[in-house]
């Protein structure tokens, strides 16, 4: 409980603060160090009747604190003063969690950094936490998070011109994306699934929801997290391999999920300019709509897939396209075209190869494409179904 208010209030008490004294970096660092006073106090002394302004306070002490210990801080002592922190129903209630999002997301910052620094800004993620989710070393985080504080030392904070705006939205959705599918299809590692991650991107696209409504995009990409994620019960069984799409339990799929999920894509479809997040929601829809993996319109998939191309073309969009065309005019079509596929020396095409060798009965040709997919994938799950698959398609002789 204490957990959960603490992370929905940390994107506010940052913008407060920054927007108050200004450098992202120390005003982060002091609102981390509020943090961890609340999570000691708080669960002994209770929660304030109003822990936002008491986390805004703490975090503003803390700041002043940082700035009386800096080498100029006599001739500050007078600024400084004039910045004591007001009373608790003093405390602004403006929402610049938007203006936040767009900060952590500046084009100055490399996507790692602005993903590292997103889930920690605004998310509420320990350095440690990003570094277990993202399995790489702590240290790391810590160097990409303090990089980028570096970075936005003198950026402002303020929305960006109205012209620049689609830009830097866009930059988010992307980030939000990149935090999901990590989640969602973990890279590397022994799960498949990384829950905080998934459950912290479907969290703050809400609140990217709530602060823009009628952008397209943001509900097309919210839906598609919703529709995604409500497959997971059934993605992997009870030894921890993949199930693949066309065998899992749908009775086990999170019904209210869906329903949301295809709720707000259908509003966003007929209510807004089509983008590319809203394109990949509705092909999520109609699977997940499907009572059965063969009652799938796999026509409208397919028709779903030839818009995205033609929007947003990419190696992993016509690769993904190649699984409704066998389904629509066979494997052999499919593989022909996946043969003219440029620039595509990824396991996943591997796994595609292997898919329609096998509806097309070559089993020995699917096996071997299992068996390379198994050799490149740093997922052990998934290389264990590989291994799997390719034994199912062709066993060997004993």
């Amino acid at each position: 409980m204490i957990d959960s208010l603490l992370r929905d209030l940390i994107p506010q008490v940052l913008t407060a603060l920054v927007r108050r004294y200004g450098d992202f970096g120390k005003c982060e660092d002091a609102v981390q160090e509020a943090l961890l006073a609340a999570a000691v106090q708080w669960p002994k002394d209770g929660v304030p009747d109003n822990p936002k302004a008491w986390l805004i306070t703490t975090a503003s002490r803390r700041r002043i604190e940082m700035w009386r210990n800096e080498a100029a801080r006599i001739r500050r002592e007078e600024t400084v003063a004039a910045l004591e922190p007001p009373p608790f129903e003093l405390v602004p209630q403006q929402d610049d969690t938007l203006t936040l999002l767009l900060l952590c997301c500046h084009p100055a910052l490399t996507r790692p950094s602005q993903v590292a620094l997103t889930l920690r800004a605004v998310g509420g993620l320990t350095t440690a936490e990003i570094a277990r989710a993202y399995l790489v070393p702590e240290p790391t985080i810590g160097q990409r998070i303090s990089r980028a504080k570096q970075k936005l030392r003198g950026a402002e904070f303020a929305l960006p011109p109205r012209e620049e705006l689609p830009e830097r939205v866009a930059a988010v959705l992307q980030v939000l994306y990149l935090v999901f599918t990590e989640g969602h299809t973990a890279s590397s590692g022994s799960a498949v699934n990384r829950v905080e991650l998934t459950a912290e991107a479907i969290r703050l696209a809400r609140q990217l929801r709530a602060l823009l409504p009628a952008d397209g995009e943001v509900a097309g990409l919210l839906a598609l997290m919703l529709l995604t994620d409500a497959r997971r019960p059934a993605r992997t069984g009870r030894d921890g391999v993949p199930v693949p799409l066309a065998e899992q339990d749908r009775s086990l799929w999170d019904a209210s999920a869906i329903a949301e999920g295809s709720a707000l894509i259908e509003h966003a479809l007929a209510t807004t300019p089509v983008g590319p997040y809203q394109l990949q929601a509705a092909i999520a829809a109609v699977h997940a709509e499907a009572p059965t993996a063969d009652a799938t319109d796999w026509p409208q998939i397919l028709m779903l897939y030839d818009l995205l191309r033609q929007i947003a073309p990419g190696p992993m969009v016509s690769l993904n396209r190649l699984v409704a065309l066998a389904r629509v005019e066979g494997p052999a079509v499919a593989l022909a075209e996946l043969d003219a596929i440029e620039h595509l020396d990824h396991y996943r095409a591997d796994v595609v190869r292997a898919h329609l060798l096998e509806l097309s009965g070559d089993p020995r040709g699917a096996r071997d494409s299992y068996v390379r997919a198994a050799q490149r994938t740093l997922s052990l799950p998934e290389r264990e179904y590989f291994e799997s698959r390719a034994l199912r398609v062709m066993p060997e002789k004993p």
